[in-house]
């Protein structure tokens, strides 16, 4: 499984920018996931890093979790308001995990707490899913070109200019 932690290791570029990117917009991303009939479903998230992982939370029951429970593939794309990409902007790829660890579950929910007063602390977890990353790449403005880095895992990154 490739955690959030390996994957910086391995694609420091792309982890900072998606850091970056999802700070920059309140930690909103957009979810991709493959709907019961096929069809791509896109929804808002606010992926969370904890420990050594990214955490897709949300609330229980929605269709998202549905999808993913059903086909655990994803593509999470950080927010994008400008059109020429100045800041860049990045997506990562991969399937998500069901953690069933109650104990991560009590750190997890106590972290969030801590963070943004939201309290979940005591509740069971219906699901915790965490991303176990299979590409990423990042599009950026670099030297006035279209810059494309792209991560698999065990090949590090690589630039392609457009």
């Amino acid at each position: 499984m490739t955690t959030w932690s390996t994957f910086a290791d391995e694609a420091p570029h792309i982890a900072t920018l998606f850091t970056k990117r999802h700070q920059a917009t309140g930690n909103l991303c957009m979810l991709g996931t493959l709907r019961s009939d096929g069809f791509p479903r896109i929804s808002p998230v606010e992926p969370r890093f904890f420990e050594k992982h990214l955490v897709i939370s949300g609330m229980p029951g929605t269709t998202k979790f549905r999808d993913l429970a059903r086909d655990p593939r994803f593509c999470l794309h950080t927010a994008t308001v400008d059109t020429h990409v100045s800041e860049g902007d990045a997506k990562l790829f991969g399937t998500v995990v069901d953690l069933p660890d109650k104990d991560l579950h009590v750190r997890f929910a106590q972290a969030l707490f801590d963070d943004t007063g939201f309290d979940i602390r005591g509740q069971d977890f219906d699901h915790f899913y965490v991303a176990d990353l299979t590409s990423a790449s990042t599009v950026e403005l670099i030297d006035n070109k279209l810059g494309i880095t792209i991560w698999k895992p065990g090949e590090g990154e690589r630039v392609v200019y457009k």
